[in-house]
């Protein structure tokens, strides 16, 4: 079964980790876990990644200032050279524009980040910020907390956000990038930064093509280990 399967939910189309949707550890965040995020760093700020997939560069700006917990955690990722190598196991762009996503050590779909320290995959809890508001909310989508106003940050074309299953703390290391707007999910996954230049090579992303090589080309002093 692939790592991310699409259901349809209430009219919702879902980008599911079945694995981390039977693993109990993924939904130990309860509300002031997720607050403080414990053992996940933090980005303070903003921060560009250059990925390089079919020798061609991918510029991203990652936002810290909205999401920094998500954000703190894909570029400590990158700082571990975490995901150098890995495949984008899912493409869809046909028959039209959907999303490339990559990020799973095992390249079957099933895969987080297994933090030495631990032995155990790090989660991360959904975390997103409504207009009208300057803090995150954690654990829930907005719908699930009854804000009825769109993210600062949403899915346009060339969106980073985070995979997840069902649960809303159960993303690890699988992040998408849209290849079209995506306005129907705004408020349910954590959308963490841009595409800022390259889109043109996401749109070429084919299943399979891997990342042969990422860094943090600014800001990395941004990310406050906790």
């Amino acid at each position: 079964m692939p790592l991310v399967i699409t259901l349809l939910l209430s009219g919702c189309q879902w980008i599911t980790n079945p694995e981390a949707t039977s693993d109990p550890a993924s939904q130990q965040l309860n509300s002031e876990q997720t607050k403080i995020a414990p053992n996940v760093p933090r980005l303070e700020g903003k921060a560009t990644v250059e990925l390089v997939v079919n020798g061609s560069p991918i510029q991203i700006e990652v936002n810290g200032n909205m999401a920094p917990v998500t954000a703190g955690n894909f570029v400590d990722l990158v700082q571990r050279d975490f995901y150098e190598g890995l495949t984008f196991h899912r493409v869809l762009n046909d028959p039209e524009p959907f999303i490339v996503q990559g990020g799973d050590p095992k390249g079957n779909g099933r895969g987080g980040f297994v933090d030495p320290k631990t032995g155990q995959t790090r989660y991360i809890p959904l975390e997103i910020v409504p207009k009208g508001r300057e803090e995150p909310i954690y654990g829930q989508t907005l719908q699930e907390a009854g804000v009825d106003k769109a993210p600062k940050l949403t899915h346009t074309r060339g969106a980073l956000s985070m995979a997840r299953s069902q649960m809303p703390n159960s993303a690890s290391s699988q992040f998408f990038i849209t290849l079209t707007e995506l306005s129907f999910l705004d408020g349910r996954y954590a959308v963490f930064g841009y595409v800022t230049q390259g889109m043109d090579v996401v749109d070429t992303i084919q299943k399979g093509d891997r990342i042969e090589s990422v860094r943090v080309v600014s800001g990395a002093d941004n990310l406050q280990e906790l």
